[in-house]
């Protein structure tokens, strides 16, 4: 046999083991990016519920025995939230008071949304207006200085004057209740009374002032 074939052979047998171990530590791979990698313990938690909602705020006005109910959302919907109620007259809506006669009109304001209000307020209009009732009209032109208002919730006198008066006042001659939580009502009674001294001329008259309730929060 030639040395160089013994050389040759050597070679081989040095190599082999070599080669066995490149197979070995290539199928430890193989089997690592098939089956993942090795690691050690893990924890994980996942939160599947994060939310944020918002309430909402609504007025409700009642007369005395809950015949009839005005909703802040009666305008269109809560988006608007502001509506005109015409079927509760604060002012008792009589047309045969006499001097010195008083209607009383109870009413309820609650809070039927959500959510508590932080700000409650009664605005009224700018002007009382004096219009005739009826086909007998007398001459006078002050009407509104002769009807007494008083606004009270419980044993709080929220405002007392005249309808000239009311008109146009600010916050600052309201004395208001607290504003309610959500679910809360709150009780208010306005008494109008003609005065004693109203003569002929005030026959035949009726004076109006619109009145604006109002929840913030």
């Amino acid at each position: 046999m030639s040395s160089h074939a013994s050389v040759s052979k050597a070679k081989r047998r040095r190599f082999a083991p070599i080669a066995v171990v490149a197979g070995v530590a290539g199928a430890v791979l193989l089997s690592l990016s098939l089956t993942g990698t090795m690691s050690g313990f893990v924890a994980s938690i996942t939160n599947s519920q994060n939310t944020a909602a918002t309430g909402a705020l609504v007025m409700q006005e009642q007369n005395a025995g809950a015949t009839v109910t005005c909703l802040s959302t009666d305008g269109g919907s809560v988006s608007t939230n502001a509506a005109t109620c015409s079927t509760i007259n604060k002012f008792g809506g009589s047309s045969t008071m006499t001097p010195g006669n008083t209607v009383t009109t109870p009413i309820t304001i609650k809070n039927v949304g959500t959510v508590a209000a932080t700000t409650f307020t009664l605005t009224p209009g700018a002007a009382c207006t004096q219009t005739n009732s009826g086909t007998l009209n007398g001459t006078a032109t002050d009407l509104c200085s002769k009807l007494n208002v008083v606004i009270t919730s419980g044993a709080t006198t929220v405002f007392s004057g005249t309808a000239a008066s009311l008109a146009g006042a600010t916050a600052s001659a309201f004395t208001m209740p607290a504003a309610p939580a959500a679910g809360a009502s709150v009780p208010f009674t306005f008494a109008v009374t003609l005065a004693s001294t109203a003569g002929n001329t005030y026959q035949g008259l009726q004076a109006s002032v619109p009145m604006t309730w109002s929840f913030g929060s």
